[in-house]
């Protein structure tokens, strides 16, 4: 990178970095740590549902809502803003922090915590001061249906829960179905420019890219949101790049790059960071919109077919 002044960082990309902070953050902690895990989140058969639901993380509004409880919000973090209700709850802090004070305000008979994102010692700390924790883990996008139904029997909401689930898991089928046997494009995903930050193999980004018919050029790195190089970037040549339409000035900085084959291809698109990035039904849209990118890409690149099958 040049030696210019660092520019300042937009909010919405503070929010994504924060974002991929968290995700980078889960390979460090130890595993288990919390008791209240996706494991034994299932409510007994004679217990209340849940009346006051905290969530610590903007997806899990997203669940929370799609799950048909919304009505038991009664507090969520920084950065939930979707669907609109969410923007109006109060806040008792961030991914990273919670403030005590405010949280007990709020009187919650349940915390919901996502494992890898909020550190396993804010949990640890919440749990010892009394609070039920349950803490779910997105690691792949069938995942977030799974997540529905648990949070629908948590609340007490199960059929409006199950009902979206299956929604879920149907436009989620019809896509892959969509998708199957597209000419695969490496692609490089840019979460923020400087630093340069993108998304190793194991985060939710990447089985996007995969289920669009793209390779992630990152794949193999174990880190779920590494820093990079441009040399290594420069190195293994994709022939997309994508970004999120926050930082769609940013993305035009690889034109400086020609030798990049998504460069001297004109393939830098932006798609809603929001939407690839939360681990709600709404990664649906991510996902259309990440496969309309590489099908524009199939279609101009040269020799290459929209629709033609893997060898």
């Amino acid at each position: 990178m040049s030696g210019a002044g660092r520019a300042p960082v937009k909010p919405r990309v503070i929010a994504a970095l924060a974002c991929m902070a968290a995700l980078g953050l889960a390979g460090t902690m130890a595993v288990g740590a919390v008791a209240n895990s996706e494991a034994d989140a299932v409510a007994p058969a004679d217990a209340a549902p849940a009346q006051r639901i905290v969530t610590l993380a903007p997806h899990l509004a997203e669940l929370v809502y799609a799950a048909g409880a919304g009505d038991r919000l009664a507090g969520t973090v920084e950065w939930s803003d979707y669907p609109p209700a969410a923007q109006q709850l109060p806040r008792v802090g961030d991914a990273f922090r919670v403030d005590l004070e405010s949280l007990a305000i709020r009187r919650p008979d349940l915390l919901l915590a996502w494992r890898g994102g909020n550190p396993d010692h804010l949990l640890e700390q919440l749990e010892d001061r009394g609070y039920r924790v349950v803490a779910l883990a997105p690691e792949r996008l069938d995942d977030i249906a799974l997540h529905l139904e648990t949070i629908g029997r948590l609340a007490g909401t199960p059929e409006p829960a199950a009902e979206a689930a299956a929604r879920y898991r149907a436009e989620l089928a019809a896509l892959r179905a969509a998708q199957a046997g597209k000419r695969q494009l490496r692609v490089f995903y840019q979460v923020s420019w400087r630093p340069l930050y993108t998304v190793g193999g194991r985060q939710l980004i990447s089985e996007v890219i995969a289920l669009c018919g793209g390779r992630n050029v990152f794949e193999d790195l174990g880190a779920l949101a590494p820093a990079v190089g441009i040399e290594a970037v420069i190195a293994r040549n994709p022939e997309v790049i994508l970004a999120a339409s926050a930082q769609r000035g940013e993305l035009q900085q690889w034109r400086r790059w020609p030798t990049i084959e998504a460069v001297a291809q004109g393939q830098l698109h932006a798609v809603d960071g929001d939407l690839v990035v939360r681990a709600s039904p709404r990664i649906l849209g991510g996902i259309r919109q990440v496969c309309a990118a590489l099908d524009t890409a199939r279609a101009e690149l040269p020799g290459i077919e929209s629709a033609s099958p893997r060898d």
